[in-house]
């Protein structure tokens, strides 16, 4: 071997080198039956905007797009929150009805305060009489939330139950998002699947002292899913289990009122498709398609996972997932329950004339 080649060096990141196999490709730009994004994040609601993801639905075959960000991410009080969520609201309804959906979201502002189970209960209420289907519950609740002491609000805080509790009295669905990936809390080395994220987004890195440990964080909202057993909620990104499917079915089976939204975990399937595809078919009735991060054309990796028997094809993240994906080839029944006929079920008010039968 020449000195040169004995010398070169690259980092990781550098190498990632085209793949040499030759197998079959089949990719796949829309998907087969018309979807619903369970999870998607979008502000700046105008008509300009609204048509603008109207093409990139068209293109995707998505029928509903599901807003989470009904109050945006916190920004104001309740009254200006209030105020955003009923003129995004409007926009929609004014220039496509029927073609998106919107969660409102919890004001933590004050918690602790003998008032605010009380005052978050109401909101929830006239947020919903506006119009909101669903209730998002973003992942700052366990990590970054803080009561009016200044100390962590866990996921289980006894004065978020008459919330919980109410969201099932509404009939609306409860997507909330958990923690993190478990190996953020693992030390940064060598062994540590997700080192290349860590490293490239060093912000993500936690430990049990910041805020809490992994395992804590999870259980709480499990205590959650627990004392609420007439509350429908749907898991966000898998409940970071995509990679323990074992402990995924054990998940479901323990609590029959929750559902596995699947984004930004694809990439954990892709890698797994034998088993993924077995899990996939089991639980046909408990998983909804989600996106999460809005970028249409990473949704092609998503469809060609879920669609076709194609092998080792590149993900769109190598920070995500370093390993290629394999397709699931999923029955098409199994695809229209996951991509629209289970969220038409949960979430209330779907227009169900635009999907198939």
């Amino acid at each position: 071997m020449s000195p040169i080649a004995w010398a070169q060096e690259m980092s990781f990141e550098e190498y990632n080198p085209p793949s040499t196999l030759k197998v079959p490709e089949n990719p796949v730009t829309r998907a087969k039956f018309p979807f619903v994004d369970i999870h998607s994040h979008q502000g700046g609601i105008n008509q300009e905007k609204i048509e603008k993801l109207l093409s990139d639905m068209e293109e995707l075959n998505m029928g509903v797009l599901v807003n989470l960000s009904g109050r945006g991410f916190g920004r104001g009080d309740s009254n200006s929150q209030q105020e955003y969520i009923r003129g995004m609201l409007k926009e929609f309804e004014t220039h496509a009805p029927g073609r998106f959906m919107v969660f409102t979201n919890l004001n933590f502002a004050g918690f602790g305060d003998e008032n605010w189970s009380r005052i978050a209960v109401k909101e929830l209420e006239e947020d919903v009489q506006a119009g909101a289907v669903g209730l998002k519950i973003y992942k700052s609740l366990g990590l970054s939330v803080k009561d009016i002491n200044g100390n962590r609000v866990p996921v289980d805080h006894p004065d978020l139950d008459p919330v919980w509790a109410k969201a099932g009295e509404l009939g609306i669905p409860v997507i909330i998002h958990s923690a993190d990936p478990a190996q953020f809390w693992q030390p940064m080395d060598a062994n540590n699947e997700r080192w290349l994220e860590l490293k490239t987004h060093p912000n993500r890195q936690r430990s049990d002292t910041d805020p809490a440990p992994f395992e804590q964080i999870i259980a709480e909202q499990h205590h959650v899913f627990e004392k609420h057993p007439n509350t429908t909620f749907i898991n966000a990104h898998m409940g970071w289990m995509a990679n323990d499917l074992d402990k995924a079915e054990a998940h479901l089976e323990r609590y029959p009122n929750v559902n596995f939204g699947i984004g930004a975990v694809i990439a954990e399937f892709g890698r797994q498709p034998r088993r993924a595809r077995e899990f996939f078919i089991k639980y046909q009735d408990r998983l909804l398609f989600g996106k999460d991060a809005y970028n249409p054309e990473e949704f092609h990796t998503y469809f060609r996972v879920l669609e076709t028997a194609d092998e080792y094809f590149p993900y769109y993240k190598k920070y995500h997932a370093f390993w290629r994906m394999y397709g699931l080839d999923l029955p098409d029944e199994v695809l229209k329950k996951v991509y629209y006929k289970n969220a038409l079920r949960i979430v209330p008010g779907m227009d169900a004339s635009i999907f198939p039968e």
